[in-house]
């Protein structure tokens, strides 16, 4: 017993030793850094309040994860607010998204959409399926799209493997297809067994040859994978218009450098446009020997600001042919996007597509090109309305990122252009990607996109059309700045071509 005592003494003797000894290096470096303070004259808070001045950048840190549960109100946060993302959480793990005692939305913001309801809504006997749409009835390998809501460009780098595993598999449950972004075709996009668009970047990832060009016989066998549905050439992104792709030298790891052809830990960062393109003519020419080489209907993608440069394009496919048209614009938001970018892009520079999408619709209106191009409409559509909105529009598919982003977890932590996620969506940090489940993830992505097709088509029914795909502008009110709406076919009235495409 006596023993045992003194032993346990010893123990805590030891222990208490250990706490001093503690608490002197405390001391020690409190002092340190209070005299590093108080003599350094780069930052003012640090100097006039050392030591305590430094807590300000934890505290700045953890307010990124903090704020949007304790300070912001539901529809305050930017680039998303609660109430969307609450939303998404909903869709996508099959509760209950319905709402009660009123919208906390202001109805009277300038730019906010309205759907007109009618006296006679579709029942739901005489509601129909959204038919497939053919896009490239005249290539090798035309594609019959099943869905009118898909997963936008994310790159595998940019996004961790099992969020590209789950996306993959999530896509191939609900039938709808997967954009690649342009970091080329990784294991993990086709694992999942769903419908693929290969992105072609400004750096030609995957498909490049030794002089940053594309290698047409690496495009051919890209064109042979059966997954690949249609190839899409990147002009622009919302996040950085007339900047190219930036993914950190921390999240090149040997792998994605394979997939890339690019070297391992070395920052990958994309020419910010295409070198060999510079005139409408070479974009048609290089749309056409895409499309010949692979077989695949082919378009491109594009955040409109100028557009003088689509007038140019559309009078060339006028000249040279219908057939020579690209096969489906992809009309990319101003706004930003997931990828990392220069705060004065992503703010300022590129039109919304609340302004770009009916541009565009109307242009290829006006050239008689509509029937031909099928219009694509991406950034920040991650809600039925917006969706809706965007069908009024005209487009006739609309891409999502982030929504499906929400739907494998993330928080909003704004942590994507860094290697540490929380959520393991955007790092390759093998500690935090093992919260990230593919199986459990995939099922939330089939969720999210059947909620999204089922609401988009609750409003259309509301409208009095069968289906989403019927929904018009006059379906749709826009309220301007006296807080009253005016209906959008009066925003945007319908245009009357002026010359039909041979």
């Amino acid at each position: 017993m006596a023993e045992t005592v003194a032993g346990a003494l010893s123990v805590l003797e030891w222990l208490a030793t250990l706490f001093v000894i503690a608490v002197g290096i405390g001391v020690l470096v409190v002092i340190a850094l209070y005299v590093i303070d108080v003599t350094q004259t780069t930052h003012t808070v640090r100097r006039n309040f050392p030591v305590i001045g430094r807590f300000r950048y934890f505290f700045e840190h953890l307010g990124e994860f903090f704020r949007q549960y304790f300070f912001a109100g539901d529809r305050e946060e930017m680039p998303f607010n609660r109430a969307q993302r609450s939303w998404v959480y909903r869709a996508a793990k099959g509760v209950d998204a319905t709402i009660a005692f009123g919208s906390t939305l202001n109805l009277s913001t300038t730019g906010t959409p309205v759907f007109v309801n009618c006296a006679y809504p579709t029942l739901e006997e005489d509601s129909v399926d959204c038919p497939p749409v053919v896009i490239g009835p005249n290539t090798r390998h035309p594609y019959e799209a099943p869905s009118f809501f898909n997963i936008s460009g994310m790159s595998y780098g940019a996004l961790s493997k099992p969020a590209v595993q789950a996306l993959s598999r999530g896509a191939k449950m609900s039938n709808m297809w997967m954009n690649t972004g342009e970091g080329a075709i990784s294991d993990w996009h086709l694992e999942g067994g769903c419908d693929i668009v290969y992105q072609i970047g400004t750096a030609k990832y995957g498909v490049r040859d030794d002089n940053g060009g594309i290698d047409w016989d690496k495009l051919k066998q890209i064109g042979e994978i059966e997954q690949v549905r249609m190839i899409e050439l990147k002009l622009s992104q919302g996040a950085k218009p007339g900047k190219g792709g930036i993914l950190p030298g921390e999240k090149v790891t040997d792998e994605i450098a394979r997939v890339r052809g690019i070297v391992a830990g070395e920052d990958s960062i994309s020419p910010n446009r295409h070198p060999e393109i510079n005139s409408a003519e070479d974009l048609h020419d290089m749309i056409n020997r895409i499309r010949d080489v692979s077989g695949r209907p082919t378009g491109f993608k594009a955040v409109i600001g100028s557009y003088g440069w689509l007038d140019e394009l559309f009078k060339l496919i006028q000249k040279r042919g219908i057939d020579s048209a690209p096969d489906f614009i992809t009309v990319d938001s101003g706004d930003g996007g997931t990828g990392a970018a220069p705060m004065s892009l992503m703010d300022n520079v590129g039109l919304t597509v609340r302004e770009s999408l009916p541009l565009v619709v109307d242009k290829l209106n006006e050239y008689g090109l509509r029937d031909r191009v099928k219009v694509i409409a991406s950034g920040k559509l991650i809600n039925p309305a917006d969706v809706a909105w965007a069908l009024c529009a005209g487009a006739d598919f609309v891409n999502c990122a982030r929504g499906f982003m929400f739907a494998l977890g993330c928080i909003q932590a704004l942590q994507c252009n860094k290697n540490t996620c929380p959520t393991g969506i955007t790092t390759h940090d093998k500690r935090l990607q093992r919260g990230l489940v593919p199986e459990d993830k995939a099922e939330r992505v089939r969720k999210f996109s059947e909620t999204m097709r089922k609401e988009v088509g609750t409003i259309a029914h509301s409208c009095g059309v069968s289906g989403p795909r019927q929904l018009r502008r006059y379906h749709c009110r826009i309220v301007q700045d006296d807080g009253r709406s005016i209906p959008f076919d009066q925003l945007y009235p319908d245009v009357t071509p002026r010359v039909r495409a041979a």
